[in-house]
C-alpha cells in the first residue's frame, strides 16, 4: 500500500475534497461530534421505546385472545370494564412513544432549517432515517392494534348482549314453565254444570294472567331474530332458544286451546246429562200422576196416551236425545267418570223410554178394547208380557235405541271385519248395563242406605275392573279377527293361482318382508294369549300374572317394529296394485292393507294404557303383579322403540351386538373440550354445540349424528351417522356443570377429553346419570370380583396382563373377554354387608372420580402408604384417606375402586378382607400405569 505524507492543508485538498472535511482541516463540512453522540443516544432509546411498546400491545393482544368469556352479566361487564381500561393505558403509553419519535425527528431536521445552504451529513440523514423507519413500525403496530382492538370490543359488546339475552330467556322461560305448569294441573273435566263454568273462567283468567309473559317472550324471540341478523357470533346458542320460546308460546296457547275444548265439551255433556236427568224426573212424575182407574175409560186411556205421546214429543224438542250424539262425538276427550256419568244418565234415559213404551201400549190396548162388542175387561199394563220380537221394537218421534256401543279402540276396524255375535252384543250391555241395576235393586229392597255408601267405593272399584277387563278382551277378540283377516284374506291370498296373475312383480320373495313375522304374532294370540285373557274375565285381578307369564313371548313385537321400515318400502312399490285391490274388495275392509299392518305397532302400545287404568282400581290382591306387569309392558315398548333407532345407525365398524344390551338413547347438545399436550380449544367452541344423538351401551356410549332422509318423496326417516365412540371402561362422569342444571359432563382418560352434554330436561338428564352409574357400578363390582380372584404376591407381569385384558374387555375388537362369574362365587368370594349394598345407588360424582397419580413418585408414595393401611385395616379400623388423582392415565379397574363409597365403620371380617385386597390390587395397578 502506497503511503502519501503531506506537509499541509493544500496538500490534503488535493487528495480529498473540502467539501468533505470539516473546518479544522479548512473544509466546508458541518459536524459536531457531541451533537452525533446525544441524536445517537436519543436514537437508541426511541428505537427501545418502540419495542417495549410492541411487546407490551402483543402480550395484551394474547391475553385478549386468550381470555375465556363469562357465563354472566356481571362478570362479563367487569371483563369488558377491565379491558377497555387496559386498552386505555396501553393507547396513552403508545401516543408517548409517538410523541418522542416526533420530537427526537424535528430535532434532527432542525440542523437544516437553519440556512438555507446547510446540507445534512451523513450521519444525520442516517437518523433521520432510522428515525422515520421507527415512526412508521410504531404506526403500524397502533394500527394492528386497533384493528384487533374494535373486534375484541366487538365480541365482548356481543358477549355483553348474549348474556343479557341469556338471562331474559330463562326468566321468561321460567315465568312459561311456571304458567304452564298452572295450566296443566287445571282440571279438563268437572263433575257438574256449575263445576265446569268455573274452571272455565279459571282458564280464562290463566290466560289473561298469561297474556304479559307470551307477549314478553315472543318479543325476546324477535330481539334474538335481530341479533341474529346483526352477524352475532353466537348464532348457534341463540337461535335454538328464539325457537324454544316461540314453541313454549305455542304449547301453552295450544294446551289453553285444548283444555278450552275440552271443558267446552264436557260442558256441553254435562247440560246434556242435566237434561236427561230432568226429563226422566219428569217422566216418571208423569207416569205417576196417572191414576189407573182414569184410564179405565176409553176417554181416560186416549187423554193419557196424549199426555205420553206430548211428552215423547218434548224430548225431541228439548235436545234430550242430543246426548247419545254427543258421546259419540266426545267419546276421546271424556274421562272415565263422565263416560260413566253419561253412560248411567243414557241407561235411565233407556228404562224412562222402556216404561213409556209399555205404559203406551197398555193404554193403546185399553182405547183400543172399548170399541169391541165383547166386555171390557181391566188391563194390567205393567204384567202384560212382551213377545220376544217386540224386544226392543221401533219407537215413535223421539224416542231412540238404547244404547249398545262398546268403548273399543278398534271399534271401527272390528265392524269391517265381521258382523258381532248378538248374543255378544246381548252379553256386552248387560254387563256395561250391571253397575245402575244392582244398586237400585239393592236399595228397592229396603237396604241400608249406609251399607250402600259404605259398599259403594269397593263396588265402584270391582265395576271398573270389570268393564277394563271386558274392553281388553273385547278389543282382543277384535284385534285377533283382524289379524286372521290379513292371514286369510291376504297372505293366504298370494298362493291363489286365480289371482297369481294379479300380484306385482316387485313383490315377488318379499312378502316375509312385507308381513314380518306377523303370522307369528297371530299364533301367540290366536293359540294362547286370548284364552287366557278370557280365563281371567271373572277374575280381573289375575291379568297381571297372565302378562308376567307372556313376557318373553311379546317381545315377538320387536321383531315386527324393526321390521316395519322395510315393510313400508315394500308397500310404497307395490300397494296400488290391483292385487290388494281386489282382496281389500273381498273382504270389504274400508282401509287398505297398511293401515292393518299397523295394528300390531297400536296394539303393544295399547296394552300399558289398559293396565294402567286397571292399577288405578285395584288393591290388595294381584296389585304388585299388576304393577310389575306394567313396568314390563313399558320395558318392552322402550326396547321395541330403541331398536327401532338402533337398526338405523349407519358407518360403526363393528357389531353392535358385541356392545351389550342398549340401555339409553336420545338426542342432546354436546360441546366437547379436548385437552391435549399444551393445546386448548378455545374462543368460539362452547358457543357451536353440536347436535348428536347418542346411544349408551353396557361397554360403549355412540356420538351419532341425526340425518333426515328423504325417499321417493314419502316422508322423512331418520338415519344416524357414527361419528364417534367412548369405551364405558375409560369414561368418567360429572353430574352438574355449572350454568346449566340440564348439563353433564362425560369425560375420556382422565378428562384428556371432555364431552359437556345438554339434556332436553332434567327428567332425562336424571336418566341417563342415573345409567351411567349403573353402568359404572357394574365394572365396580366386577372389578372387585377379578380383584378377588387373584392373590396377593401376583407377579408384576401377571398384574400387567390383567389390566390388559381388563382395560380392553369392552372393546368389539378386543379378543378378550370378561367372565361373568356366577352368584354363588361372588357370595363365597366377598360379600358385600348390608350398609355397603344400600350405599351402592348413592355414589356422588365429583369433578375427578376415576385416576391415579401421573409420576413415579406419587406412585410409590401410594405404595408406602398400603403399609399403614393395612396395619389400620389388621386393627379394625378403614382409611377414609382420598386417594391421590389424576386427569391422564386410562385404565379400567381404576375408576371402578375409585367410585364404591367409603365406609368407616365396617365391623364384618369378611369386608375387611375385600377391601384389603383391592387396595393391594389398587396399588399395583398404580405401580404398573405410572410406569
Amino acid at each position: 500500500m502506497k503511503v502519501v505524507m503531506l506537509n499541509s492543508l493544500s496538500d490534503l485538498h488535493e487528495y480529498v475534497d473540502k467539501s468533505q472535511l470539516t473546518h479544522e482541516f479548512g473544509g466546508s463540512l458541518e459536524y459536531s461530534h457531541s451533537q452525533w453522540i446525544h441524536h445517537r443516544t436519543a436514537i437508541e432509546n426511541f428505537a427501545l421505546t418502540v419495542k417495549t411498546t410492541a411487546q407490551m400491545l402483543q402480550r395484551f393482544g394474547t391475553e385478549l385472545a386468550e381470555t375465556e368469556l363469562p357465563n354472566d352479566v356481571q362478570g362479563t361487564k367487569d371483563l369488558f370494564t377491565a379491558h377497555t381500561d387496559k386498552h386505555n393505558n396501553l393507547k396513552e403509553e403508545l401516543k408517548l412513544a409517538l410523541r418522542q419519535g416526533s420530537t427526537l425527528f424535528t430535532c434532527i431536521k432542525d440542523q437544516a432549517a437553519k440556512s438555507e445552504d446547510h446540507k445534512l451529513n451523513p450521519d444525520e440523514m442516517e437518523n433521520q432515517t432510522t428515525v422515520e423507519r421507527l415512526l412508521a413500525q410504531l404506526d403500524e403496530t397502533e394500527n394492528a392494534f386497533e384493528q384487533f382492538w374494535c373486534k375484541h370490543h366487538l365480541k365482548l359488546e356481543q358477549c355483553l348482549q348474549l348474556r343479557h339475552f341469556e338471562q331474559d330467556f330463562r326468566e321468561v322461560k321460567i315465568s312459561l314453565d311456571t304458567l304452564m305448569d298452572s295450566l296443566k294441573s287445571l282440571s279438563d273435566t268437572g263433575d257438574c254444570v256449575a263445576r265446569v263454568e268455573h274452571l272455565l273462567k279459571e282458564l280464562k283468567a290463566l290466560e289473561k294472567k298469561a297474556q304479559p309473559s307470551v307477549e314478553k317472550a315472543q318479543l325476546h324471540a324477535m330481539h334474538g331474530d335481530q341479533l341474529i341478523q346483526s352477524n352475532h357470533y353466537a348464532v348457534d346458542s341463540i337461535r335454538p332458544k328464539c325457537v324454544e320460546l316461540r314453541r313454549v308460546c305455542d304449547d301453552f296457547s295450544n294446551e289453553a286451546k285444548k283444555k278450552s275444548d275440552v271443558l267446552s265439551k264436557s260442558l256441553h255433556i254435562h247440560m246434556g246429562i242435566e237434561k236427561v236427568n230432568q226429563w226422566c224426573e219428569s217422566g216418571i212424575y208423569l207416569l205417576a200422576s196417572q191414576a189407573v182407574d182414569k184410564c179405565q175409560s176409553q176417554e181416560g186411556a186416549e187423554s193419557a196416551l196424549t199426555d205420553i205421546e206430548d211428552f215423547l214429543e218434548s224430548a225431541e224438542k228439548n235436545h234430550v236425545t242430543e246426548l247419545r250424539n254427543l258421546h259419540n262425538q266426545y267419546e276421546v276427550v271424556l274421562s272415565e267418570d263422565i263416560k260413566g256419568s253419561v253412560l248411567k244418565a243414557l241407561k235411565r234415559l233407556e228404562d224412562v223410554q222402556e216404561m213409556f213404551e209399555k205404559r203406551q201400549v197398555s193404554l193403546k190396548r185399553l182405547s183400543a178394547k172399548q170399541t169391541r162388542p165383547i166386555q171390557p175387561v181391566a188391563p194390567r199394563p205393567e204384567s202384560s208380557p212382551k213377545p220376544p220380537t217386540q224386544k226392543h221394537p221401533t219407537r215413535t218421534s223421539g224416542v231412540q235405541q238404547p244404547l249398545a256401543r262398546k268403548l273399543s279402540d278398534n271399534s271401527n276396524s272390528g265392524k269391517q271385519l265381521a258382523e258381532p255375535d248378538p248374543n255378544k252384543k246381548k252379553n256386552i250391555r248387560k254387563t256395561k248395563g250391571g253397575i245402575k241395576i244392582e244398586v237400585m235393586h239393592e236399595e228397592s229392597q229396603g237396604g241400608s242406605t249406609h251399607v250402600a255408601v259404605s259398599n259403594e267405593s269397593e263396588e265402584s272399584l270391582s265395576n271398573r275392573r270389570r268393564h277394563i277387563m271386558t274392553e281388553l278382551i273385547e278389543s282382543e277378540r277384535i284385534y285377533v279377527e283382524e289379524l286372521q283377516s290379513i292371514m286369510e284374506g291376504y297372505i293366504a291370498e298370494l298362493n291363489n293361482s286365480e289371482l297369481s296373475h294379479l300380484i306385482p312383480p316387485s313383490l315377488e320373495n318379499k312378502k316375509d318382508v312385507l308381513f314380518g313375522n306377523l303370522p307369528e304374532i297371530f299364533d301367540f294370540h290366536n293359540k294362547t294369549f286370548l284364552m287366557e285373557l278370557e280365563n281371567c274375565a271373572e277374575n280381573p285381578e289375575l291379568v297381571g300374572t297372565c302378562f308376567l307369564k307372556r313376557k318373553e313371548e311379546l317381545q315377538v313385537y320387536e321383531k315386527y317394529c324393526q321390521n316395519k321400515p322395510r315393510s313400508e318400502v315394500v308397500w310404497r312399490q307395490c300397494g296400488d296394485s290391483l292385487f290388494f285391490q281386489e282382496c281389500q274388495k273381498k273382504l270389504d275392509h274400508k282401509l287398505s292393507l297398511d293401515a292393518y299392518l299397523l295394528k300390531p305397532v297400536q296394539r303393544i302400545t295399547k296394552y300399558q294404557l289398559l293396565l294402567k287404568e286397571m292399577l288405578k282400581c285395584s288393591k290388595g290382591e294381584g296389585l304388585a303383579e299388576l304393577a310389575e306387569a306394567l313396568a314390563t309392558m313399558l320395558d318392552i315398548i322402550k326396547s321395541v322403540n330403541d331398536s327401532m333407532h338402533q337398526i338405523a345407525i349407519t358407518g360403526f365398524q363393528g357389531n353392535l351386538s358385541e356392545l351389550g344390551k342398549l340401555l339409553m338413547q336420545g338426542s342432546f347438545n354436546v360441546w366437547t373440550d379436548h385437552k391435549k399436550g399444551h393445546s386448548k380449544v378455545k374462543d368460539l367452541a362452547r358457543f357451536k354445540p353440536m347436535q348428536r344423538h347418542l346411544f349408551l351401551y353396557d361397554k360403549m356410549l355412540l356420538f351419532c349424528k341425526k340425518r333426515e332422509e328423504t325417499a321417493e318423496g314419502h316422508d322423512k326417516t331418520p338415519s344416524y351417522s357414527f361419528k364417534h365412540s367412548l369405551k364405558m371402561s375409560s369414561v368418567g362422569i360429572t353430574e352438574n356443570v355449572k350454568g346449566d342444571n340440564k348439563k353433564f359432563e362425560v369425560w375420556y382418560n382422565g378428562r384428556e377429553e371432555v364431552y359437556i352434554i345438554q339434556a332436553p330436561s332434567m327428567d332425562v338428564k336424571s336418566m341417563w346419570v342415573s345409567e351411567i352409574r349403573k353402568v359404572l357400578t357394574g365394572q365396580l363390582e366386577a372389578c372387585r370380583e377379578a380383584s378377588q380372584n387373584n392373590n396377593y404376591g401376583v407377579p408384576m407381569r401377571n398384574v400387567r396382563k390383567m389390566a390388559l385384558r381388563q382395560s380392553d374387555s369392552s372393546s368389539p375388537e378386543s379378543g378378550f373377554r370378561r367372565a361373568n362369574p356366577s352368584p354363588n362365587i361372588r357370595q363365597k368370594k366377598g360379600p358385600l354387608s348390608a350398609s355397603i349394598k344400600s350405599k351402592r345407588h348413592e355414589i356422588k360424582s365429583d369433578p375427578t372420580p376415576f385416576g391415579y397419580e401421573d409420576t413415579l413418585r406419587g406412585a410409590m408414595a401410594a405404595v408406602g402408604k398400603r403399609q399403614s393401611m393395612t396395619s389400620n385395616i389388621a386393627e379394625g379400623a378403614v382409611s377414609t384417606a382420598a386417594v391421590p388423582r389424576s386427569t391422564s392415565q386410562p385404565g379400567n379397574c381404576r375408576g371402578l375402586m375409585e367410585t364404591f363409597p367409603r365406609t368407616p365403620h365396617i365391623t364384618d371380617s369378611e369386608t375387611k378382607s375385600w377391601i384389603f385386597k383391592a387396595l393391594m390390587e389398587r396399588e399395583l395397578f398404580l405401580v404398573w400405569f405410572t410406569l
